[in-house]
This record gives C-alpha cells, structure tokens and sequence, in this order.
C-alpha cells in the first residue's frame, strides 16, 4: 500500500516559516543546495514513524497543504503556534483511542493539525 513519505508546505516568507516551524516543532530546516528556492524539513529521527519534508515558495501549482505534525503535549504546542504567530481555528478535539488534536493556521495561512497521541483517550460524557 502506498504510503506518504514528503510534504511540502507553501510559503510566502520563508525566513519566517523557518522560525515558526523550527520554535513550535523544533524541526531542523535547511535551504537545498539546488537551483530552485526550497527548504529541507527534518521532522524527527529517521528511525522513528513519521516523514520529512519541505518548504517551497507559494505559487499557482503550490497553494496550499493540510497535514498533522504530532507533539508529546498538546497544551505546549497551543501555546508555542499562539506565540509564534500562529492561530489555533478549531477546538482541542478528542480522537477516541487515538489522541488529542487541533487545526491551526501558521504564519503563511497554511491548515495543519497538531496532535498528541493518546491511546486511552475517550470521549467525554
């Protein structure tokens, strides 16, 4: 079955999305060597589940994408997207059997998710 391996998230100012993503997630982005403007984002060890991806300048062909980026602390990554400039749009929400999560809007108004994983959680009565 296929599976995702990369993402890329539009941005209008990358500076700026590099500091937003490196202070909420602390993922470690770096500028590609190559001869278009895109930037590397390693978002854990390679030896855990998850993917890497990048960033790329916002153009017709790259408007928008919508993906979840998980946390150990749901309450910490609010506060870190709401100090860092971004907006939280939704509220917490309860996955039953699998976590915790919001969407949020980040500096370039792009939609992701933030999640905590929690097995235990349920709904509330």
């Amino acid at each position: 079955m296929p599976r995702v391996v990369h993402f890329e998230i539009p941005v209008d100012n990358p500076e700026r999305a590099v500091k937003f993503y490196t202070k909420v997630f602390s993922w470690k982005i770096e500028k590609w060597p190559g001869p278009v403007d895109y930037w590397l984002a390693m978002t854990g060890d390679d030896k855990e589940p998850g993917i890497n991806g990048g960033l790329t300048r916002r153009s017709e062909q790259m408007r928008a994408v919508t993906n979840t980026s998980e946390g150990t602390s749901l309450d910490d990554s609010i506060k870190k997207i709401e100090a860092n400039g971004g907006k939280v749009v939704t509220p917490r929400m309860t996955i039953p059997g699998v976590g915790y999560m919001v969407y949020f809007e980040d500096t370039e108004g792009n939609f992701s998710g933030a999640m905590q994983m929690d097995k235990a959680a349920r709904w509330l009565a």
